[in-house]
């Protein structure tokens, strides 16, 4: 790990550049926001951590409510389970006996959920437990319109979790049903539309289940662009939005119900960005390149000026079209990456400003972490 490009209490101005910059207002808005939500909608919440990769962070996701987080890789788990947090689903398939194994043993350190789709994947985790003495939690997960992993709906479903029920070491806890693709669906209606087949999908399973006398405790499933559906769907027993906490380029781009921007969360996530040369008229190069910043969703955004456009970059240059030469060498720049969870891994701190000056400063825990 680097050493942080800033310290406790300097000034903005002083941050070392690129630097992951969260604007800590903004921050606890959106955490606070999500937390009201899901409490009011009488609904678990499950934040995804593979937005913020920080055991930090989650942990104060779960002080406002969260009853623990979901994330992605085994090796995310262990990282976020030593910083201390004490319940995480693994929204996603393990497997290996490598894996496998470290998944039971660190199943004795922690609460553990994990996902399954296949019944011999699934008998290789029972064994691996039996073999260390541990208990996880299984959930089945179904493809609900993701076209990735998952069993089909229905009868496939339950005859995986039958076999997780009779299998010793694993407890039947439900089933994910999350469709990703959904939650950047830019009109309000295409994103509802989705997320209605969705729930009648994951309803009519958890009632088959239900029916063969095996509940399902944990409906598992919604993101940040479609948590109020499924939160209030009837169906869904918990949810597990990611982006909310920062917000991005990309999910500015879906709309509302009213065909207005989708904004119910504030972009507090920024990598801040100093110009380093301006030899031409009508553009500037920045020091952040897409080492700083993912480039899947597109271009960052230049917070604050529509007049600034981050037009292209290399490693360690981001060119920045500015038509009326409004940037001049040593300014600073906040830029709103189009992906927030790729860029963070880029990074091994958030600096957490207010106001002017810095106020706190996190580790990304689990930077890297993709085994």
């Amino acid at each position: 790990m680097t050493k942080p490009p800033a310290q406790i209490g300097d000034p903005i101005q002083d941050i070392l550049t690129p630097a992951l910059v969260v604007d800590l207002d903004s921050f606890e808005a959106n955490l606070r926001k999500m937390a009201s939500f899901a409490s009011e909608a009488g609904i678990r919440l499950r934040p995804h951590a593979k937005t913020h990769k920080s055991a930090d962070i989650a942990l104060m996701q779960i002080a406002q409510g969260a009853v623990g987080v979901c994330c992605q890789k085994l090796s995310e788990a262990e990282a976020l389970v030593a910083g201390g947090v004490p319940d995480v689903m693994i929204s996603n398939q393990v497997v290996g006996i490598a894996r496998l194994t470290r998944l039971a043993e660190l199943a004795g350190k922690a609460r553990l959920v994990v996902c399954v789709d296949d019944a011999s994947a699934t008998e290789a985790l029972s064994a691996a437990c039996q073999a260390v003495g541990s208990q996880i939690d299984v959930v089945v997960e179904i493809d609900v319109g993701q076209n990735r992993c998952g069993v089909a709906p229905g009868a496939p479903a339950l005859e995986l979790g039958r076999l997780v029920a009779r299998l010793p070491n694993l407890r039947f806890a439900g089933v994910q049903a999350y469709h990703g693709s959904a939650q950047h669906y830019r009109s309000f209606a295409a994103r509802r539309k989705a997320i209605d087949a969705v729930t009648e999908k994951t309803r009519s399973t958890v009632n088959l289940l239900a029916a063969n006398g095996l509940a399902c405790e944990v409906v598992g499933g919604a993101g940040t662009g479609t948590y109020a559906f499924e939160g209030t769907g009837g169906v869904y027993s918990e949810i597990q939005p990611g982006s909310y906490l920062f917000m991005d380029a990309d999910y500015g781009r879906n709309l509302s119900e009213d065909g207005g921007a989708y904004a119910p969360f504030q972009n507090s996530l920024f990598v801040l960005a100093t110009i380093m040369s301006k030899t031409q008229a009508g553009q500037a190069v920045s020091d952040a390149g897409h080492k700083s910043y993912a480039l899947d969703s597109g271009m960052p955004l230049v917070r604050g000026c529509s007049d600034l456009e981050m037009v292209s970059c290399s490693d360690e240059h981001g060119v920045i079209r500015d038509p009326e030469d409004l940037l001049s060498l040593e300014d600073r720049v906040w830029l709103i990456p189009g992906h927030c969870d790729p860029t963070v891994n880029l990074h091994d701190w958030f600096v957490g400003v207010r106001g002017d000056r810095v106020e706190t400063l996190w580790p990304v825990t689990a930077r890297g972490c993709l085994v």
